[in-house]
């Protein structure tokens, strides 16, 4: 299946306010020139980390509605990308979803998002894990944080690893299912001013890895970022390798301007100062392969 302007089903939450989920993930691929095709999971006041008093809908019914909608009209995905989900209900949503939309050479992404810093968020627990472990085996490509990557795998949490250890939880979690997996914020023992994303791709037995400068500051809606840019370029045709390389640039460049700006970080990345980039041709890669 081939769209002149491919097709991205974005399952996601929608904040009015704050930069993350949907209000990243739309603008991002449209840059990209992909045609953003929101199935919300619910609506939000403003996002909930860094606000006090949000108001919350779930919108766990009307996403039934809606996709039997998209069924009777016949609408067809070049990739399915999930993010933020907020019940195992949800999860199974999605999983039947990925069934029900399923065609040949579609891109499955899953941004299995439950936790970062060793726990997981507000109220998620064993059961929603498990649903996500569930969910993760459909996809073509995931992209967990580290943290996620430990509750995926059921590994103890360490604020410190080393590459081996990466290495092994890329591939445990490709036996799963995904042919590629990506794991971001890896905690690598031997730098203390750099982060790093690493990736793994099955069909080419191939491990990547691609650093970044540490910045002292934290802003939501990152995670997001770096996936939608990932699905983007993937979507365009670049390489895994390449692919990570935009991701990781685009998104250190959002931070960068952000953090020059002094904005509040729980308003988000500037991103829309940077979005211009993601239509420039990569000027340098710093991938690099890990042996």
């Amino acid at each position: 299946m081939k769209h002149p302007v491919p097709r991205v089903a974005a399952i996601h939450d929608l904040s009015g306010f704050g930069r993350a989920s949907l209000t990243i993930v739309s603008p991002v691929l449209s840059t990209m020139g992909m045609q953003v095709c929101p199935l919300p999971t619910s609506l939000l006041s403003t996002h909930t980390s860094g606000f006090e008093g949000y108001t919350f809908l779930d919108l766990t019914l009307e996403m039934e509605k809606i996709i039997d909608h998209w069924k009777k009209i016949g609408i067809e995905f070049d990739s399915i990308y999930s993010g933020f989900l907020g019940s195992p209900q949800q999860v199974d949503i999605v999983s039947r979803f990925i069934d029900d939309f399923n065609s040949r050479n579609q891109l499955v992404v899953v941004d299995p998002v439950i936790g970062d810093d060793g726990v997981t968020y507000g109220p998620y627990g064993p059961d929603m894990i498990e649903a996500m472990k569930n969910l993760v085996r459909k996809a073509g490509i995931i992209t967990p944080n580290y943290t996620e990557s430990c509750f995926l795998l059921d590994r103890k949490y360490k604020k410190m690893v080393s590459e081996a250890e990466i290495k092994e939880h890329l591939f445990s979690l490709s036996e799963k299912g995904p042919g590629r997996v990506v794991i971001t914020s890896v905690p690598l023992g031997q730098y203390n001013e750099k982060s790093f994303v690493y990736a793994y791709d099955r069909e080419f037995d191939t491990y990547w890895k691609v650093g970044c400068s540490y910045i002292p500051a934290s802003y939501p809606g990152t995670g997001d970022m770096f996936t939608s840019v990932l699905v983007g370029a993937l979507l365009q045709g670049d390489s895994l390798p390449i692919a990570l390389d935009r991701a990781v640039q685009f998104v250190s460049l959002a931070i960068r301007s952000t953090f020059g700006y002094g904005s509040p970080g729980r308003e988000g990345v500037l991103f829309e100062k940077v979005l211009y980039s993601l239509m420039t041709p990569l000027s340098m890669s710093n991938y690099e392969v890990v042996k």
